[in-house]
């Protein structure tokens, strides 16, 4: 369940900058978000989650950092795979 990405890293950091430089210039962090959207072209909740990655990896916001999410999606890999052996070993011992 692989989803593509439309919008390359560049364009992301690009945007997510764009916002950060210009917030000021809004009200509201929405309010910005909203106005750089359609110029960027993706939907303002796509640009807002950027802007959220971004600060909790810059550490602004507390969250998982993408490498710690990336980290325990491996070792909930790890683990369910580890489980699948053991059960497959535990089902030969019984014979």
């Amino acid at each position: 369940m692989n989803k593509t990405n439309k919008f390359s890293p560049e364009v992301r950091e690009r945007a997510v900058r764009m916002v950060q430089e210009h917030r000021g210039e809004y009200p509201s962090l929405w309010a910005a978000v909203e106005s750089m959207a359609p110029k960027i072209g993706c939907v303002p909740q796509t640009l807002l989650e950027w802007v959220k990655r971004e600060e909790v990896d810059t550490g602004q916001r507390d969250g998982l950092t993408s490498s710690e999410r990336e980290r325990l999606k491996q070792l909930e890999r790890e683990n369910k795979e580890l489980r699948r052996a053991n059960d497959i070993l535990k089902a030969a011992s019984a014979f």
